[in-house]
C-alpha cells in the first residue's frame, strides 16, 4: 500500500470516528430541562479551570497579540488536575477553551492564532476531557463571546464573526465528547457590551441544542438581570468575586457560585508562595449552604506556567475533600418557568402610560435597564402602560419585571386590526418577574392594566418576545 493511501485510510477512520461522535450526541436520548438542571444542581462541587496565554503573561486578561512563543507547558498534566478534583470530592471540571483575548486552547480550523501553533502543540481542550473522562468526572467547556484578537468587540460585529463563534461553538461540541454544559462569557456584561442582539442568544442557543441536546447553556449574566428568572440561560450564575452573591433562603432556580481558590482566577508568579483561600470556610460557609439552595459551587483552580497545580493548592483540595462530601439527598428544585432566551422587541420602541410620576417616566420601563422603572402618578386610580410598534408584530410572551412591591394585579389587552382585545394568559414566576406565556398574536401595541395595588406601581421592564416554540 502507497504512503498517499495510507494517509487516505487514516483520514477515511479519522471522519468515521469523528462522524460516529457526532451522531451519539446529537441522537443520545433527549432528557427534559428541568431533569439536566436538577442533575447540575446534584453535582454540588467542580473545578473550574483557567488557563491559557494569561498564564504565562501574568495576567487575567492577555495581550490579544501575544507571541505564539510564549506558549510553554512541557509538564503540562491534566490527569493531575483531574485527580485533584477528585481528591476535594468534586464530580466535574470546567475548562477556559478561550478567553477574552481570543486564544484557542484546542485544534481549531478557524484560526491560526491558536495552541496547535505554539511550542506545546498539543490539543489541551482533548487532554483535559480525556483526562477528566477517565477519572469518571463530568466535562464542562467555557468559552468566551469578546474574542479581542479577532476583533469580537462592541460596535463592530460582523456576519463573519458571528459565523467564527458558531464554527468554534460547533468543534467544541462534536470534537470532545459529551459535553455537560457550555459556560459563555463576555456577553451582555457591562464590561464586554455585546449584546444579545449583536450575537443573536437564540440563535446560537438552538446551535448548541441541536448539536448535543442535553448541553445546558450557561451564561455569566446574573449581575444585569433579576435573581427571579432564568434570563438567557439554563443556570442561574454568581460571580462571588464580584459581589454577586445568591440568597440561600430564597433562590428557587437551578443556580452556580463561583469563586478562584486562588487570588485570581488565572496563574501568577507569586502563587505558589501566597496562602489560597481557606478551606474551612469556603466548605462550611458557602459549598454545604449554598448545595442546600439548589446551587452547584465551582472552586477555581489554576495550573501554572508547567501545567501543573501548585503543592500548595493541591494541599488545599485534599483538606477540602476531608470536610466535603456531597449530599446523598440534594433538595428538589421547585417548579420554575423556562429559560427567557429570544430577543425583546420591545426594547427601545414607542411607550405610552397614564400619568407617570415626575421624571420616572414611561420610557424607563422598555430601556432594557432593570435599575429604573416606570411609576405611575401616586392620584392615578387605574393606570395602565404601553408598547406601540411600528408595524404589525407577532409575539406569545410577555414579561413585566416590577419595579416596586405594590403588589399589582396584571391585565394585558392587545390592539389588532382596530380594536382592543383582551390578551388571556396565566402568569408564572415569582411577584417580582411575571412571565406570560400564550399562543402566538400579531398586533400593532400591547397593553397592561394595573389594579389592586397597595401603592402607586411601578415597572422596571415590560418586555414582549417572539420566541420560538
Amino acid at each position: 500500500m502507497t504512503i498517499k493511501k495510507i494517509i487516505a485510510l487514516l483520514l477515511l477512520v479519522s471522519g468515521l470516528t469523528s462522524f460516529k461522535q457526532v451522531s451519539a450526541q446529537q441522537n443520545a436520548k433527549k432528557k427534559n430541562l428541568t431533569d439536566l438542571q436538577q442533575d447540575f444542581v446534584d453535582l454540588g462541587l467542580g473545578m473550574f479551570i483557567h488557563y491559557g496565554m494569561p498564564t504565562f503573561m501574568d495576567q487575567d486578561w492577555s495581550d490579544p497579540d501575544a507571541a505564539l512563543n510564549l506558549f510553554q507547558s512541557p509538564k503540562l498534566d491534566a490527569d493531575q488536575w483531574a485527580k485533584a478534583a477528585k481528591s476535594a470530592n468534586m464530580t466535574y471540571g470546567c475548562l477556559t477553551t478561550k478567553h477574552h483575548s481570543g486564544f484557542p486552547i484546542w485544534n481549531t480550523k478557524t484560526t491560526s492564532y491558536n495552541v496547535m501553533n505554539t511550542p506545546l502543540k498539543r490539543d489541551v481542550v482533548k487532554e483535559y476531557a480525556d483526562a477528566f473522562r477517565k477519572n469518571g468526572l463530568k466535562v464542562m467547556l467555557y468559552y468566551s463571546i469578546l474574542d479581542t484578537h479577532n476583533g469580537i468587540r462592541p460596535n463592530q460585529i460582523t456576519p463573519a464573526h458571528i459565523k467564527l463563534i458558531k464554527e468554534q461553538i460547533t468543534e467544541l461540541l462534536t470534537n470532545y465528547g459529551e459535553i455537560t454544559a457550555l459556560v459563555i462569557d463576555g456577553w451582555d456584561a457591562p464590561w464586554s457590551r455585546i449584546s444579545y442582539d449583536d450575537v443573536p442568544f437564540e440563535d446560537i442557543y438552538y446551535l448548541i441544542k441541536s448539536l448535543q441536546p442535553n448541553c445546558l447553556v450557561m451564561d455569566l449574566n446574573a449581575a444585569k438581570y433579576p435573581t427571579e428568572a432564568l434570563f438567557y440561560t439554563d443556570i442561574k450564575s454568581y460571580e462571588q468575586g464580584a459581589g454577586q452573591f445568591i440568597s440561600k433562603e430564597s433562590n428557587k432556580l437551578p443556580a452556580l457560585a463561583c469563586l478562584p481558590l486562588q487570588q485570581n482566577w488565572f496563574w501568577k508568579t507569586s502563587f505558589p508562595t501566597t496562602p489560597v483561600k481557606d478551606v474551612n470556610e469556603l466548605v462550611n460557609k458557602f459549598i454545604i449552604p449554598y448545595n442546600g439552595a439548589y446551587c452547584n459551587f465551582i472552586l477555581n483552580v489554576a495550573p501554572n506556567k508547567n501545567g501543573l497545580i501548585d503543592d500548595n493548592a493541591l494541599a488545599a483540595l485534599k483538606e477540602m475533600g476531608k470536610l466535603y462530601k456531597p449530599s446523598a439527598n440534594p433538595p428538589k428544585l421547585p417548579q420554575h418557568p423556562a429559560p427567557i432566551i429570544s430577543s425583546n422587541i420591545a426594547k427601545g420602541v414607542i411607550s405610552n402610560s397614564t400619568w407617570s410620576d415626575d421624571m420616572n417616566l414611561m420610557d424607563f420601563a422598555n430601556d432594557d435597564n432593570f435599575r429604573s422603572s416606570w411609576s405611575s402618578n401616586p392620584t392615578v386610580k387605574a393606570p395602565w402602560y404601553e408598547v406601540k410598534f411600528e408595524k404589525s408584530m407577532p409575539c406569545n410572551m410577555i414579561v413585566i419585571t416590577a419595579g416596586n412591591s405594590s403588589g399589582a394585579r396584571y391585565d394585558l389587552e392587545y390592539f389588532a386590526d382596530g380594536k382592543w382585545l383582551q390578551l388571556k394568559a396565566q402568569a408564572a414566576g415569582e411577584k417580582k418577574v411575571s412571565i406570560f406565556r400564550f399562543e402566538r398574536i400579531w398586533c400593532e401595541k400591547i397593553r397592561v392594566n394595573l389594579s389592586g395595588f397597595k401603592h402607586a406601581p411601578a415597572i422596571a421592564e415590560f418586555a414582549v418576545f417572539n420566541e420560538r416554540n
